[in-house]
């Protein structure tokens, strides 16, 4: 067999021989996914600065990527198993270029007294880099259609080296493009996706045969409520599946207001900041790629997910008591801090609510958990940002912490000692 060959299932057989060709395209996509938004969230506060400095308007803007995704994401996935894999990912990607290049068509403009237009253009961009964001699910479905369920895990591994590399690469990239001009970065993820597009286009193959596909739409299935009302109902997930929801509203809603504190306590620059975020990318990946599979075997879920908390929580509290003296090592120490809580966190709670299910449940809850993750994320920022704006900078992180200490008393109370 040779090296572009692969092992499909026999209803796949149209595209045995491109292996190589499916895995670069879905590389592609799930890091231009990822890319799209760790290049451009981290300069949200200096690409607004010249429309509005308030944390409100910061928090909405954040949030709504995350509304849209949350919102379009069940359809999405939907679509692609109805009408196949490689016109969902070539719309969406369509639609990541419309988004991006309309935000950084409006940074880049030179307005004059007309704030209100550019903050509806930008949130119009960002809304439609959202709907479009769904194309993660469709390049995770891409790889299941070409690997035997035996294989399935190592072509997942895609998944998680292409969110690592975006996380990483994205904070650095914009922080070094940002010196230049701070409209440069979200032109070049503009670029980027330009090339996602023409290597869809040109080598993705159609991966999943219209025999496998789905006669018709389900509408119950395609509302993201219903699902979370599912999983949330169950008396041995419930608990659970409330911290991983109140986690993520917490987490997300400080760092979407994290470098907009840089910015105005410390006077901090794109780069400072961009590199703060580079840092969260380095731990969380070695943390996820490297040390999370020897810890869970020494310790277990259960354990790690109450020290990851823990850390976090120390991480948070920690930023606003910073003073003036050493404040950059400060700074990049309690991140790194967050980072490795998170990296903690995140697998361990997934695998314990995973653990709770039986094996019938296990696709379904897990996507239901997706939408809790997308449902805090979208929360998280504007109430970060109005407790910012409204009782002070240092609120979102003292608010965090608590709702952080509410989820160790829900995991802590599950009882899954695991």
């Amino acid at each position: 067999m040779s090296l572009w060959e692969c092992e499909c299932p026999p209803a796949a057989s149209a595209v045995k021989r491109f292996r190589i060709p499916i895995l670069l395209s879905a590389f592609l996509t799930l890091l231009n996914d990822r890319l799209s938004e760790s290049i451009v969230f981290p300069l949200l506060p200096f690409l607004l600065a010249q429309f509005t400095p308030n944390g409100r308007t910061l928090g909405l803007l954040a949030g709504s990527y995350a509304l849209a995704q949350f919102l379009v994401t069940p359809l999405i996935g939907t679509l692609s198993d109805r009408h196949g894999r490689r016109p969902v990912i070539a719309i969406c990607v369509c639609g990541s270029i419309v988004g991006l290049g309309l935000f950084a068509t409006t940074v880049s403009l030179p307005w004059q007294q007309a704030a209100g237009l550019p903050l509806l253009l930008l949130f119009t961009a960002r809304i439609i880099d959202g709907i479009s964001g769904g194309t993660a699910a469709t390049a995770g479905a891409v790889l299941a259609d070409i690997s035997p369920p035996e294989g399935r895990a190592r072509a997942f591994g895609l998944i998680g080296v292409a969110f690592g590399l975006g996380f990483i690469l994205g904070p650095g990239l914009g922080g070094w493009l940002a010196t230049f001009n701070i409209a440069l970065p979200v032109w070049v993820a503009t670029g980027f996706a330009v090339v996602n597009l023409l290597v869809v286009v040109t080598m993705l193959p159609e991966t999943h045969p219209p025999e496998a596909r789905l006669t018709s739409l389900k509408q119950r299935a395609l509302n993201p409520f219903t699902r979370i009302g599912s999983l949330m109902s169950g008396n041995s997930i419930g608990r659970l599946s409330g911290g991983f929801f109140l986690f993520f509203l917490a987490f997300n809603g400080f760092t979407a207001i994290l470098v907009l504190y840089f910015k105005q306590r410390f006077d901090w620059g794109p780069d400072l900041a961009t590199t703060a975020f580079l840092i969260v990318g380095l731990v969380a990946t070695l943390v996820q790629g490297v040390l999370i599979g020897p810890l869970v075997k020494r310790f277990g879920e259960w354990r790690l997910t109450l020290v990851g908390l823990g850390l976090v929580i120390v991480g948070c509290l920690l930023i606003p008591a910073i003073g003036t003296a050493n404040r950059i090592t400060s700074v990049y120490l309690a991140v790194g801090m967050l980072a490795f809580g998170t990296g903690l966190v995140t697998p361990s709670l997934r695998s314990l609510v995973s653990r709770r299910l039986g094996d019938n449940g296990q696709g379904a809850a897990l996507g239901s958990l997706q939408s809790l993750q997308s449902l805090g994320s979208f929360l998280g920022p504007p109430l970060a940002g109005l407790s910012y704006d409204v009782v002070g900078p240092a609120s979102p992180f003292a608010g965090a912490a608590f709702l952080l200490i509410i989820v160790i008393a829900l995991v802590a109370g599950s009882s899954t000692r695991v």
